[in-house]
């Protein structure tokens, strides 16, 4: 049967099934043992069984100094998706169950791993070889084969930055901690490895990896959010970019601070919808789930970096282009780069909409003409009152 994405046999790099099954070829021709040396660069946080979790140390089974950890560096280095899919499946996830309360030897690995400035080199033994797999996820970056650890230890000295150090062993709370270190110039990529081991918080507990990356984005956002709403507003502006295939078209409204993220999947024609006001959410996007806050926190450094606040419709399109999800990392990476084009600014919000539209009609064939007519966000812009209006 044809393949219902490249209508042929899965030879097109176009293809999904092509990427998978070319990176899965290459983790069978690996002659992978149950004991091996090799460098460790992140743990990795399982969610299934909650609250009985599997503790994961990833490794490619080798000593290396390849970036298999780091999403700022395969955006601004244009890494395609079957290089990350190459990285990534060779991670050997070598994990062991436990609580998330609990801590054994092995978590104080996966810890020293997660809070290290570089990747440290490990010695592991598995129980059995690795089945062979390409796990793919929405949320997080891809991973390989999957084994029950049996033993484990650090080979090399963990170099621990002595800001981080320091922040966890004090008794501060980890919302504290997560900005603390962010504004410091650690990144959301390191940040989140260190809340999933536990490390972070007066009331330290394990939390899954996908959780952790959510709750970090989030956090920080509305730690920055509430610093930018002291700020004038912008003028309007739009900015127009994409990254592996996810377009986004971001609109500043001269107005106090909300958002809403609309996204499109062009396949499919499904649409998601979340939002909030000036006084932020209080539940989960449930339907744009991790990607929304991913958007949120490139957008919101932006005004920072602005100094400035708006009200910020994001438009995502999904093409065909983004052949495999790769983890949300990809929908915040591309919205900053999104956001460091050039933007075109308009006398009115009139005026901007007209240009999206246009532009959505060339680019996509998508008329987005109903959901600008029906749109809580846009019935809203400008209505907020001001201190002048009393």
């Amino acid at each position: 049967m044809p393949c219902s994405y490249c209508k042929g046999k899965h030879e097109s790099e176009q293809c999904p099934l092509w990427h998978k099954q070319l990176a899965l070829t290459k983790i069978k021709t690996r002659e992978i043992k149950e004991s091996y040396f090799g460098t460790a660069p992140a743990p990795f946080i399982g969610h299934h069984g909650y609250p009985e979790v599997n503790v994961g140390i990833l490794s490619p089974g080798i000593v290396s100094a390849e970036p298999f950890d780091d999403p700022k560096l395969w955006a601004s280095q244009k890494f395609s998706i079957p290089q990350i899919i190459e990285l990534r499946t060779q991670l050997i996830n070598s994990r062991s169950k436990l609580n998330i309360k609990q801590t054994d030897k092995h978590l104080a690995i996966a810890q020293e791993v997660s809070l290290a400035s570089k990747p440290v080199d490990v010695e592991i033994n598995l129980k059995k070889v690795p089945s062979f797999n390409v796990r793919l996820d929405s949320y997080t970056a891809p991973t390989g084969p999957a084994a029950e650890l049996m033993s484990a230890r650090i080979t090399s000295n963990p170099k621990i930055h002595t800001k981080v150090d320091k922040i966890i062993n004090d008794e501060v709370k980890s919302v504290y901690a997560i900005n603390h270190l962010y504004e410091n110039g650690f990144d959301e990529n390191y940040l989140s490895k260190i809340l999933s081991t536990g490390t972070l918080g007066i009331d330290k507990k394990l939390v899954p990896t996908r959780w952790s990356i959510t709750a970090v984005d989030d956090t920080i956002s509305k730690n920055v959010i509430n610093e930018m709403k002291e700020y004038a507003v912008a003028d309007y502006q739009a900015y127009f970019g994409d990254y592996m295939g996810n377009y986004y078209l971001i609109m500043f409204f001269s107005d106090f601070w909300s958002y809403e993220l609309f996204e499109c999947s062009l396949e499919t024609k499904g649409t998601s919808i979340d939002f909030e006001g000036f006084n932020g959410r209080s539940e989960y996007a449930y339907n744009c789930t991790g990607g929304y806050y991913t958007v949120r926190l490139g957008i919101a450094e932006k005004l920072k970096q602005m100094k400035r606040q708006a009200s910020v419709l994001a438009i995502r399109f999904i093409t065909n282009e983004y052949t495999l999800p790769l983890g949300v990392w990809v929908t915040r990476e591309a919205t900053r780069k999104t956001l460091q084009n050039k933007p075109i600014r308009f006398a009115s919000k009139e005026l901007m909409l007209e240009y999206a539209k246009l532009l959505i009609k060339k680019k996509f064939g998508y008329d987005i003409t109903n959901y600008f007519k029906e749109n809580w966000f846009l019935k809203n812009v400008e209505k907020q009152k001001r201190l002048f209006d009393f």
